[in-house]
């Protein structure tokens, strides 16, 4: 295989040593990993085009892979397969002012494409936890979300266009700088989420907005988790959208504020943080009311961060969250639901009952702003019987939620870990509509073969 490969690129782009295959065996997922046959480095589309004609013409597996951030098990090799690692890269290739676009290679951090856009007075709004060492390629194949997704939406409200290469190992570019664009089919938008079953993305035209003149922090804690619930319906049916409102339960409060020491109150049962952007008589206006809606949902405690150095600490306290919950255990398994807001409250109750139940610690934490929880089991996976009650607890979660009107995944797509509860989610004829548009698109089963559905 090394040498055939040889033949595509240069050496020091392949790695074939069992030790060195080791670190791509793996993601963000626990307990799932499984080993390539090789892993490679192209760094230009021509070379993904070749690997992807050369997968083809030898009937072998092809994952891609970013920074291996995902936590559904999508970038887990498949056995005897080649995992593309697209990495390398790793260039802005433009930020066009005029148009308000900025392009980009698959293998750019997502923190970096903020970072240049921020630099011209812009932002890109989709901010994933992992935003510092996950790819816009990555981001684009989970649809992924983010802190700000409240206000500003997910990836796919942000990808103007792309460059992907076909199953067959043709390059098609899809979309443009086009505000406006409804020739045809909407193809980009078909594989935005489609975690690497369709194509290979290699470049992406991203939509940025100017950045907000001013923005707000503010940390409210409560009692009671149906009070910090209740302030959510309240903000939002008091038309005011946040940039960021987030929950913490009292597990995740705990763990966050041993691990980052910024003064959280770990008696709080709940804690919502909440930030308003935009202009400053806005921003102020609706600071002062988020304020008054959390006093009256009777929170314990309320601070407003006094600079622009409190607020990026208070912010990246939650984005720490995940880390802090990693340290109680030796397994740590991040969920993903998503309910209607209207649902917030006894899906959280639920999710309390059901660790009660099955005898296990489950934190919750997420997005309260658009219904996104993540319910976050701290286990061991060497503990057999254990790991048993946490999958039976996590189908309730799955079942409970579909039950309500929610989705198994709001922002970390399906992969391998849900690929068996998405049959309840798809029960009508969209569920066979979604096979045979892989196998339409890619018929000899390629591109991450086992992923989302079995064909």
């Amino acid at each position: 295989m090394r040498d055939q490969l040889e033949k595509l690129l240069r050496p020091e782009q392949i790695l074939t040593e069992r030790e060195d295959l080791i670190p791509y065996g793996f993601d963000g997922t626990a307990m799932l990993k499984e080993k390539a046959i090789a892993v490679v480095f192209p760094e230009t589309v021509q070379e993904v085009a070749s690997l992807v004609k050369f997968a083809k013409a030898h009937k072998t597996p092809i994952v891609t892979r970013g920074s291996g951030t995902g936590l559904s098990g999508g970038s887990i090799p498949v056995a005897n397969g080649i995992v593309v690692c697209l990495v390398r890269m790793d260039r802005i290739l433009e930020v066009d002012t005029r148009n308000l676009t900025l392009m980009a290679e698959a293998g750019v951090l997502t923190q970096a494409i903020d970072d240049a856009a921020a630099a011209e007075g812009l932002i890109y709004p989709p901010d994933p936890g992992s935003m510092k060492i996950s790819t816009i390629g990555g981001n684009v194949a989970n649809n992924s979300g983010g802190l700000r997704g409240l206000k500003y939406g997910v990836t796919r409200n942000y990808v103007m266009g792309m460059e992907v290469v076909l199953p067959d190992g043709e390059t098609a570019w899809l979309g443009n700088k086009c505000v406006k664009d409804v020739a045809g089919y909407s193809l980009k938008d078909l594989f935005i989420g489609s975690e690497g079953t369709l194509g290979i993305v290699t470049k992406v035209l991203l939509r940025l907005l100017p950045r907000p003149q001013a923005r707000k922090t503010l940390l409210a804690t409560f009692n009671d988790i149906e009070q910090a619930a209740q302030t959510v319906s309240d903000i939002i049916a008091a038309k005011i959208i946040p940039c960021t409102l987030e929950f913490l339960d009292q597990t995740t409060i705990r763990c966050v504020e041993d691990f980052a020491k910024i003064g959280l109150p770990i008696e709080a049962k709940a804690l919502l943080l909440m930030e308003s952007d935009g202009p400053l008589s806005v921003v102020t206006e609706e600071t002062r009311r988020m304020q008054e809606i959390a006093e009256k949902n009777h929170a314990i405690s309320l601070r407003l961060a006094a600079n622009n150095e409190e607020a990026v600490q208070l912010a990246t306290a939650r984005r720490s969250a995940f880390s802090a919950l990693a340290r109680i255990r030796p397994t740590t398994i991040l969920e993903d639901v998503t309910v209607p807001r209207s649902e917030l409250a006894s899906t959280v109750r639920f999710i309390e009952s059901v660790a009660q139940k099955h005898h296990l610690t489950i934190a919750n934490f997420g997005h309260m702003g658009d219904g996104n929880l993540h319910p976050t089991f701290l286990t061991n996976e060497r503990d057999v019987e254990e790991v048993e009650r946490v999958e039976l607890a996590m189908v309730e979660i799955f079942e409970y939620t579909i039950a309500v009107g929610g989705t198994i995944t709001g922002e970390h797509g399906v992969g391998l870990a849900k690929k068996a509860q998405l049959t309840a989610q798809f029960a009508d004829a969209s569920y066979p509509l979604l096979q045979s548009i892989k196998r339409s698109i890619d018929p000899d089963n390629l591109l991450n073969p086992g992923k989302l559905f079995d064909v």
